[in-house]
């Protein structure tokens, strides 16, 4: 009767010990073994912008030309009337001078529509040879 009562406490006991250091040692395998194979999102290279010179053969405007609105995407600031502008060309998307340049010195997409600037969009061929 004693040893039924003894077995009775001890085996789920035992049971449950078992289970735990299993748990453990799978927990232990997969943090130890497997550290170089984590599946961790990778970034990707950024894109290249733009050159000076492509930026330079941008449209300049003021702020008072712009025709998509005046608020500049980059900084969320109001663009008056005489600051200078950048326009992008294909979209029309209008910013200042020196938001448009750093960003598209490191990117080579538009900060609102995100569209692409391809290098015919910033260097038109010339029709006219001459």
């Amino acid at each position: 009767m004693i040893l039924s009562v003894v077995l009775a406490l001890f085996l789920p006991c035992a049971g449950m010990s078992v289970v735990f250091l299993i748990y453990l040692c799978l927990l232990w395998c997969a943090t130890n073994n497997h550290r170089g194979d984590i599946g961790l999102p990778v970034k990707q290279p950024a894109e290249k912008g733009l050159s000076a010179a492509e930026l330079e053969k941008m449209p300049r405007v003021t702020g008072k030309e712009l025709v998509m609105g005046t608020e500049c995407a980059v900084c969320l600031d109001e663009i008056e009337g005489e600051q200078p502008a950048r326009v992008v060309p294909g979209c029309n998307h209008g910013f200042h001078l020196l938001c448009a340049d750093t960003w598209l010195a490191k990117n080579s997409v538009c900060p609102v529509c995100r569209a692409q600037l391809q290098p015919q969009i910033v260097d038109p061929p010339d029709d006219n040879p001459c």
